[in-house]
């Protein structure tokens, strides 16, 4: 049965609860100032929540995708290369990132998915690490965070078995602890993909560099949501996916992030004739690109590239610190809403309280996770699950409203109360 319709009169079964949630939630919705921006997407009603693992569609994009299909592909044709900026977007769409993620321009590279860009990364530090020591140094080891995902965990190991390192996992708040002179590269995340747990960027580049070794790390659950501050905390190498929080589309390009004084060393495990600096040369032998286009490969995938382009443009006039904190009042506002309407003990947070220890998203522990979110979907109010018991909220401040988090609380009140 749809509920999508289901608004003020579902409130009463809570009375006047409802009625002061939905107020407060009206007034927050009355002076966020990036409300306006959720006129730049393609919604319904249905209260999306899904960001941190699919981006809502930017009403933009298919006008642009449409020009790049039948005018720039259709007419121009290979002509576009050059007249349409084809062989220079992944640098220029990299610039765009770049202030969402506190780098300057020319240190970031769009392109493949992020586990390859993870891979390129995590083996280009085991390098660096190499060419900075003497012959026989020791450093025989790589840290890789024990609470990754899964795909990262295993670029890993296999980067590890490529390079003759050893691989521990440990948590990133273990990794201070394991970091010693046998370290090479550490491989985080910056925000925990099950739990919305944010780790310390700053402390631990920080511990890694203090230890002699690379740090690398995963922004997927964090760019475009939070302040990242790569150059401003000495990142050596990032990834990152676009499209969750930067709104890419299915599949869209990830990038790469080398930080500027790093670039003339930066040895990429994939080579390719786009990375070439002579890349129409077609030469027998490798000679690195200067700058961020080391981290290319082959040719790029224009017509997601561009979609992501087109996507980006929704950033134009954003702070992302007026994202972050209409993110924290978002997920506050939420863990309010859940406390108010669900009965205690049916649900447990696994999403960290404090502020500097939370993305932008709520990880709720449920007893039958997985009917109950299906049964939110049902009802539209679309988070995900993940196994065994979590049900993930993702709020993505360019489209979420506090209305939106007012009325899934109180569907998912509704939904434990017929399962349990």
């Amino acid at each position: 049965m749809s509920e999508f319709g289901e608004g003020a009169g579902f409130g009463e079964e809570f009375g006047e609860l409802a009625v002061e949630l939905a107020a407060e939630a009206e007034k927050r919705d009355a002076t966020d100032e990036l409300a306006a921006k959720r006129a730049e997407f393609v919604l319904d009603e249905v209260v999306y929540l899904d960001g941190n693992s699919l981006g809502a569609l930017p009403a933009d994009v298919p006008g642009r995708v449409e020009d790049v299909v039948l005018r720039q592909w259709g007419r121009l044709r290979i002509r576009s290369w050059d007249e349409s900026g084809w062989w220079t977007a992944p640098e220029r769409i990299g610039d765009r990132i770049a202030p969402l993620v506190g780098a300057a321009p020319g240190q970031i590279v769009v392109g493949d998915s992020t586990s390859v860009n993870v891979f390129k990364a995590l083996v280009a530090a085991v390098r660096m690490a190499d060419s900075a020591e003497p012959a026989g140094s020791g450093r025989d080891e790589i840290l890789v965070d024990a609470t990754t995902f899964p795909t990262d965990g295993y670029i890993a190991e296999s980067a590890a078995r490529m390079t003759g390192r050893t691989l521990r996992p440990v948590t990133p708040a273990e990794v201070p602890a394991a970091l010693s002179d046998r370290t090479a590269a550490v491989l985080l995340n910056h925000v925990d993909y099950r739990t919305g747990r944010l780790h310390d960027l700053p402390s631990l580049t920080a511990a890694v560099h203090a230890a002699g070794a690379y740090a690398v790390w995963d922004l997927c659950h964090s760019a475009g949501a939070l302040p990242v501050g790569l150059d401003e905390h000495g990142v050596d190498l990032a990834v990152g996916c676009t499209y969750k929080y930067l709104n890419g589309g299915p599949g869209s390009p990830a990038y790469l992030y080398v930080r500027r004084d790093l670039q003339d060393r930066f040895d990429s495990p994939l080579p390719g004739w786009n990375s070439h600096a002579d890349p129409f040369g077609m030469r027998a032998d490798f000679a690195p690109a200067d700058g961020a286009a080391r981290g290319r490969v082959g040719t790029p995938d224009i017509l997601s590239m561009l979609a992501l382009e087109a996507a980006l443009e929704v950033w134009e006039g954003v702070s992302i610190e007026a994202v972050r904190a209409k993110s924290l009042a978002l997920t506050d506002f939420f863990l309010e809403c859940v406390a108010a309407y669900v009965p205690e003990g049916r649900v447990e947070s696994v999403t960290p309280v404090a502020h500097e220890e939370r993305g932008s998203q709520v990880a709720l522990r449920c007893e039958g996770a997985g009917d109950v979110m299906k049964a939110l979907v049902e009802r539209g109010v679309v988070g995900d699950f993940r196994r065994p018991d979590v049900l993930r909220f993702g709020f993505t401040p360019l489209y979420v409203g506090f209305a939106d988090v007012e009325r899934a609380a109180r569907v998912l009140a509704r939904v434990l109360a017929k399962v349990s």
